[in-house]
């Protein structure tokens, strides 16, 4: 018995030790302290109660860039997830689209598993866990990068940085999801809130292919709420992916290689595959009725939720999200201290914001000068505008587009993966979709110009290179299965539980 203490002993000693390497964005480590070990809040705690959640439960997080908001998802008695609380997210690097290559200051996009040995207690950033990039997607196109983290300090070199008071709370929940016995908990980060309006309004960015792959992910999820399995095979995420039912050998996914056969849950696959088509429908309404583009982000490195924004001095210099539905209120105030040395978004010069502020005077108001007229700056093309993309072949085709479209050359035809109980047909690409270049932006003396990652290229020659996989279908079963227990008999909880 006093063998098997000491070997216990020296198990949890080894992992200590090997989670005081990590450092959050390349930060030097420090001494561990009692900060790792903070209890999670009373208040937050009352939460997890009415919200019929344990606080040992699992755990799920989502990220948003554009809106600059962090969930934490927790799975309730019933064994779906819940959402328990959205933080603002204090500030982040870089652009809307997906990291690359180390150095692009680019926080990552796409789904991530995080450990206990990802949790690092002694970060230079007050507390931290690392993503996990690059993950097999990212591995598979070729992504450099390290030490890509969400951590505290409110100061990010390709992170996700949160106050120190928030990440000490999201720290908190994620220790005791793993004490509860969750092994791993996802991490899902997206350039914005996969809506219809956010999907029309950047439909004509090089990134479009790749953020429809994202939003797969997010209909399983929220049609579901239950936490999507992961896959990759022929440089592509595939969700909730299960060994048909006849299958002799396990199922096993090669990140670069061709799709096994494998099966989807019918019913999940049929409420995707209705979600995706209301949301198609919405988008080719938005898109007839001449959505706006997005604002130009050119000479503006990242974002801040502008609940931080709006404590700081000069405000109306800093650069607003083009957002109009955050979750958490821009004039509340502001979770947890925001360091001095911030170095928030700003504006190019002789731009100014068009999001005023509830302790600002509004711009051309009695109280200050009028200010100085907007750079011209060129956008993408607005919804009234003649476009070869996705979307905008959709509106045509169901009837909401009224004005005449150019003739474009007809590509050879791709097609998408396919779901159980869910056929999509071919749809071929036009050329001046494919020829499509990003807008020059103007260059910006204080931070890095803005950049776009174009994926369009890469997902072709993925699509090309690899048919479809064949996915049998099975009976569909009579309701969705629930959430597998996540408290096994060998738990950590279980095991560890003396040593806590």
């Amino acid at each position: 018995m006093i063998e098997r203490v000491s070997v216990r002993g020296l198990l949890i000693s080894a992992a200590l030790t090997a989670s005081l390497v990590l450092s959050g964005c390349n930060g030097d480590s420090l001494s561990p302290s009692a900060k790792a070990s903070k209890p999670i809040p009373e208040k937050l705690l009352k939460e997890i109660e009415a919200k019929n959640m344990d606080k040992g439960s699992p755990m799920l997080v989502r990220l948003f860039k554009q809106e600059a908001e962090l969930e934490v998802w927790k799975q309730d008695r019933s064994g779906r997830f819940a959402l328990l609380k959205t933080y603002p997210i204090c500030r982040w690097s870089g652009d809307l689209g997906p990291k690359i290559r180390e150095g692009d200051r680019q926080a990552p996009e796409g789904f991530y598993s995080i450990t206990p040995g990802q949790m690092n207690p002694a970060s230079s950033y007050y507390l931290s866990f690392n993503m996990g990039y690059p993950n097999a997607y990212d591995k598979a196109w070729g992504r450099t990068g390290s030490q890509l983290m969400v951590h505290g300090d409110c100061s990010s070199r390709g992170c996700y940085a949160m106050t120190d008071e928030q990440i000490s709370e999201i720290y908190s929940l994620g220790r005791e999801s793993f004490f509860g016995g969750q092994t791993a908990f996802q991490v899902q980060a997206y350039p914005f809130r996969m809506t219809a309006q956010n999907m029309a309004k950047y439909r004509s960015n090089p990134n479009m292919p790749f953020w429809r792959m994202l939003k797969e992910g997010n209909d399983h999820f929220e049609v579901s709420k239950l936490e999507p399995k992961i896959d990759v095979c022929e440089k592509r995420y595939v969700f909730d992916a299960e060994q048909p039912a006849n299958a002799s050998r396990p199922l096993t996914f090669n990140a670069a290689g061709k799709c096994p056969v494998y099966e989807v849950n019918p019913e999940i696959a049929q409420a995707v595959a209705e979600k995706e088509q209301r949301d198609n429908a919405k988008v080719a309404e938005l898109i007839s009725h001449g959505v706006s583009a997005p604002k130009s982000r050119a000479g503006i490195d990242g974002g801040m939720h502008p609940v931080f924004a709006n404590k700081l001095p000069d405000a109306q210099s800093i650069a607003i999200a083009d957002v109009n539905d955050y979750a958490v209120s821009a004039n509340g105030a502001a979770p947890g201290t925001i360091p001095s040395h911030v170095n928030p978004p700003r504006l190019p010069e002789g731009q100014v914001s068009a999001f005023t502020f509830a302790s600002t005077p509004a711009a051309g108001s009695a109280d200050t000068p009028p200010p100085p007229p907007a750079a011209k700056t060129e956008t993408a093309d607005t919804g009234s505008s003649a476009s070869g993309g996705f979307f905008s072949r959709l509106a045509q085709k169901v009837g909401l587009r009224k004005d005449a479209e150019p003739k474009t050359e007809p590509a050879k035809p791709t097609t998408t993966a396919r779901v159980i109980g869910h056929k999509r047909k071919a749809e071929p690409k036009s050329s001046s979709a494919a020829k499509s270049t990003s807008v020059a932006r103007a260059a910006e003396p204080k931070a890095p110009a803005a950049r776009v990652i174009s994926l369009e290229k890469q997902q072709a020659e993925a699509r090309s290179t690899f048919p479809d996989p064949v996915i049998s279908r099975p009976t569909p079963p009579q309701t969705i299965s629930g959430a597998r227990s996540t408290v096994q008999a060998n738990s950590f909880d279980q095991r560890w539980s003396s040593f806590r």
